[in-house]
């Protein structure tokens, strides 16, 4: 299914315009969580984190439907690395997100090391994608850090504290998964309705169960400062 799908309208060509507008509602949702954690008054490390991987992941998703599907044919190919870049930062504030929510369980040098890490690892698939302008880094790296960053950190958490955040965000990677395996096998329903529109559609499940571990997140540290010494 490699023929691209083009509509009219008003005399402005749109290529894939399913893909575009899945793209479109991830990032509707992304804006939209950042505006509601925006108005939250938690400020904790890990919530600022989650709500700025929302605003990236957003900028990320604009410009893949409209500069990587609906207009395209308007930008050369070095214009997606951009988007690529974007997307890579979204993955590292995730990561950087999960690593600070391990402050209710590790101690701070501990915290430090995972934090220096993070940056170590975004530098080098960084480089990567630039030496290589080859878009398997991108994926490579969003695998590494939601499969194994985010999740183990997770998993880690749940089975130590129970923390119900940690369930929610289990299941937003677990919907992350489902749209990479769809993007991977290139599972495709109808020429309208391809792989990369359903695997929009995973992903924006994805950011409505990682939303609501953030918030949970937020919940729990707003409750435990609330509480007196």
């Amino acid at each position: 299914m490699d023929e691209i799908i083009s509509i009219d309208i008003l005399g402005v060509r749109i290529d894939e315009p399913i893909v575009s507008l899945t793209d479109l509602l991830v990032s509707f949702l992304c804006f939209l969580y950042f505006y509601k954690m925006h108005k939250n008054p938690v400020k904790t490390l890990s919530f600022t984190y989650f709500k700025y991987y929302f605003l990236i992941m957003g900028l990320a998703t604009v410009f893949g439907g409209l500069v990587g599907h609906a207009f395209y044919y308007e930008f050369s190919r070095s214009w997606k690395l951009l988007g690529w870049v974007i997307s890579m930062f979204a993955i590292m504030l995730i990561e950087r997100a999960a690593i600070e929510h391990t402050d209710i369980i590790l101690k701070k040098k501990y915290l430090k090391i995972l934090r220096v890490v993070n940056i170590i690892e975004f530098s080098i698939f960084l480089f990567l994608t630039f030496y290589t302008l080859d878009f398997f880094y991108v994926q490579l790296h969003s695998g590494y850090g939601l499969m194994f960053v985010v999740l183990t950190i997770e998993f880690l958490l749940f089975i130590k504290t129970k923390n119900e955040a940690s369930k929610y965000i289990m299941a937003g990677i677990g919907f992350a998964a489902l749209s990479a395996l769809t993007f991977s096998t290139e599972f495709s329903l109808h020429p309208w309705m391809n792989y990369l529109s359903i695997s929009h559609i995973w992903m924006a499940v994805a950011t409505v169960f990682i939303y609501q571990g953030a918030v949970k997140i937020g919940i729990k540290k707003q409750k435990q400062e609330e509480v007196p010494a």
